[in-house]
C-alpha cells in the first residue's frame, strides 16, 4: 500500500491529530489448518510504506503491528516468541529509515485481545523493543446480544472489566520495561455494536466507566472504536452529527487531568465515581455515573490526604435530602466557594436516546456544524452533589488542593 494523496497527512497534521498505522503481520507466513501460522514476517512491503511516508516528510507517531494475532487469535494467531522476534525486526526498520530524524515514531503490538500468559511472554521476549502494548477490548459480546443493556447497567459485569487492565499493569511492573499499556481499539459489543444501544446515551454508563477504569491502572492511552463508522462511531455514519459518547469523551478530555486520584465511594454500588486532577486549572474532578433509573444519590466528599473518599445518601423523590461533610470542610470561606458541575441525561429520559441534555439542554450542532458550548452550572461547595437517576455527572471542584496535583 503506498499513498498517492498528501492531502490525508496534511489533515491530520494541520489538527495536531496522532497518527498511527497498523502493519499487516502476516506477511511471508503460512497458515495451517488449524489456523496457527509458521514463519517470521516479511516486512519488505512495510519498508516500503515506512520508507515512502518519511521521505514525504508525513509525521507518523507510532507504527503497530498486527491486528488480533495474539493468544488464540482471531481466525489465526502468531505465538508470543515468534511475535516478539518480529516486534524487534520492527523496531531495528525503525531505527534505521529514522535515522537523524530528532523523534522517532514508536513501535506497538500486539493490538489483539488480552492473553496474560501470552502477553506476559510478548513483554518479556521483546527486549526493550516494544513501546506501548496494545489491547482490544469487546467484553460486552456481540452487538446481536439482546442483553446488552443489561450488562452496561450491572455493576458487577463492569466490575469484571478491570482484570484486563490490572494484570497487563502487574505484568509490566514485573518485567520492569518502560513499555506503557495501550486500549489500542474498544467498541465494547463486537461485530459492530448494536444501533440505539453502542450509539446511544446508554453506552456512555460503559464508555465512561471503561476510561476511568483504564486511567486508575495507567493505561496511557484509550482509542475508541470508532470515530466514524459501525454503530459504535461517536459520529453520525451519514450525517456527521455526534452521537452522545462524542460528548462524553470531549467532557473527559477537557476536565480530566492525568493524574489520578485514589477514590472509593461508601454506599450503593450503582453509582461509579473516579477522581483525577483538573486538567487545565486547579483543584480535582470527579466523574460521578448512577446505574440506578429511579433513586437520586446526594453525595458529599472527603479528603484524606491525597485520598478522594465519597459517601452518599439516597432519596426517592418524597423523600427529604440529606449528606454528611467533612467538619474540615465546615467554614465560611468553603461555604462561600463554588463548583463547575456537568450533568449529562438522555432525551426524555429514553436510554436508547441519540440526543443527550446537558444540564437540561439539549445538546445540538448549528446550522455550520459546530458543536455547542459546553457550559457548566455552578453551585455552592458546601452543598451535596446530586446525581439523578440514570445520569452522569462532572464535578469540579477548584477549591480542593490535593499534594498530587500540585
Amino acid at each position: 500500500m503506498i499513498l498517492n494523496d498528501f492531502r490525508y497527512f496534511f489533515f491530520l497534521n494541520f489538527y495536531s491529530a496522532k497518527v498511527v498505522f497498523g502493519l499487516n503481520a502476516l506477511s511471508g507466513r503460512t497458515i495451517g489448518l488449524d489456523g496457527t501460522t509458521i514463519g517470521s514476517w516479511d516486512s519488505s512491503e512495510a519498508e516500503a510504506l515506512i520508507r515512502y511516508t518519511a521521505n514525504r516528510g508525513y509525521i507518523i507517531s507510532g507504527w503497530e503491528l498486527g491486528n488480533e494475532l495474539s493468544g488464540t487469535g482471531i481466525g489465526t494467531s502468531v505465538t508470543a516468541q515468534q511475535y516478539a522476534s518480529d516486534t524487534i525486526s520492527l523496531q531495528n526498520l525503525v531505527q534505521k529509515i529514522y535515522t537523524g530524524f530528532q523523534e522517532k515514531p514508536i513501535v506497538l503490538g500486539p493490538g489483539g485481545f488480552f492473553d496474560a500468559n501470552w502477553f506476559n511472554e510478548y513483554v518479556t521476549e521483546s527486549l526493550g523493543s516494544l513501546q506501548a502494548i496494545t489491547q482490544h477490548i469487546y467484553n460486552l459480546g456481540p452487538g446481536v446480544d439482546d442483553h446488552l443493556v443489561e450488562k452496561i447497567l450491572d455493576p458487577s459485569y463492569l466490575d469484571g472489566g478491570s482484570q484486563p487492565f490490572r494484570d497487563l499493569q502487574n505484568i509490566l511492573k514485573k518485567s520492569r520495561s518502560s513499555t506503557v499499556a495501550w486500549v489500542g481499539e474498544a467498541g465494547g459489543a463486537y461485530n459492530s455494536g448494536r444501533n440505539l444501544v453502542t450509539n446511544a446515551f446508554v453506552f456512555g454508563f460503559w464508555y465512561l466507566d471503561q476510561l476511568g477504569m483504564a486511567s486508575i491502572y495507567d493505561t496511557k492511552t484509550y482509542c475508541r472504536q470508532t470515530l466514524i463508522g459501525g454503530n459504535y462511531g461517536l459520529l453520525n455514519t451519514t450525517t456527521f452529527v455526534p452521537n452522545p459518547d462524542y460528548y462524553s469523551a470531549l467532557l473527559w478530555h477537557r476536565l480530566m487531568g492525568r493524574q489520578v486520584l485514589s477514590t472509593s465511594f461508601v454506599g450503593t454500588n450503582k453509582i461509579r465515581s473516579y477522581a483525577h486532577c483538573s486538567k487545565t486549572s486547579a483543584g480535582i474532578t470527579l466523574l460521578l455515573i448512577n446505574l440506578d433509573g429511579f433513586k437520586t444519590t446526594n453525595i458529599g466528599v472527603f479528603i484524606e490526604n491525597t485520598t478522594t473518599i465519597i459517601t452518599s445518601t439516597q432519596q426517592n423523590a418524597t423523600q427529604k435530602q440529606r449528606t454528611k461533610f467533612s467538619k474540615m470542610l465546615r467554614n465560611p470561606r468553603i461555604d462561600e466557594a463554588q463548583r463547575d458541575e456537568y450533568h449529562l441525561t438522555a432525551k426524555d429520559g429514553d436510554l436508547h436516546s441519540q440526543i443527550v441534555l446537558l444540564n437540561g439542554i439539549e445538546l445540538l450542532i448549528n446550522s455550520s456544524g459546530v458543536i455547542p458550548l459546553l457550559e457548566p452550572i455552578q453551585k455552592n461547595f458546601s452543598s451535596p452533589i446530586s446525581v439523578a437517576p440514570f445520569s452522569i455527572v462532572f464535578v469540579h471542584i477548584p477549591t480542593i488542593r490535593v499534594p498530587a496535583c500540585t
